[in-house]
């Protein structure tokens, strides 16, 4: 567990070739691209507690790669919120997207920055995935989490 000031990477999990020091390194560049105010606390965990707080939040047994918790309005110029990551997930699509592991766990705590700051791809008409898509090339991260996923549905969609 490292404390910097205004970041907080918990690994319950850890993930190969992966260091605190490098992620929160990548979480400062990736909230001053974001311009994301407040602390940021990141927990790297297993898909059994993902499940768990998938489940308690968003009432969706089954786990999944990211949640964030945005703090509550009066709190977030000091404190943003939080992510949570599984790491088996980010380990699994790592593997299946030939980019590391420290790569696919960049482009999960960019798609849960976005969400701290307010954006919501499923009720914004596009503009998180533009968003995550500068992003992601400014912070030269391979393929986002909302493009592959319409990527992949337009493909099923073709293949049917």
């Amino acid at each position: 567990m490292t404390i910097k000031g205004r970041r907080l990477v918990i690994f319950q999990k850890r993930v190969a070739d992966v260091t605190e020091l490098a992620l929160n390194r990548f979480v400062s560049r990736a909230q001053r691209a974001s311009r994301l105010q407040g602390r940021v606390n990141v927990l790297v965990t297993s898909s059994a507690e993902m499940k768990s707080l998938n489940r308690r939040f968003r009432g969706k047994d089954k786990p999944t790669d990211v949640l964030s918790f945005p703090a509550e309005p009066d709190l977030q110029k000091r404190f943003a919120g939080e992510i949570a990551i599984s790491a088996e997930i980010a380990t699994q699509n790592a593997r299946a997207l030939g980019h590391s592991p420290a790569e696919e766990l960049k482009i999960l705590i960019l798609h849960g920055l976005l969400h701290l700051r307010g954006y919501d791809h499923e009720c914004n008409n596009g503009s998180m995935a533009r968003r995550e898509k500068q992003l992601r090339a400014q912070l030269r991260l391979p393929l986002g989490l909302i493009e592959r996923t319409v990527t992949g549905r337009r493909r099923s969609k073709q293949l049917s």
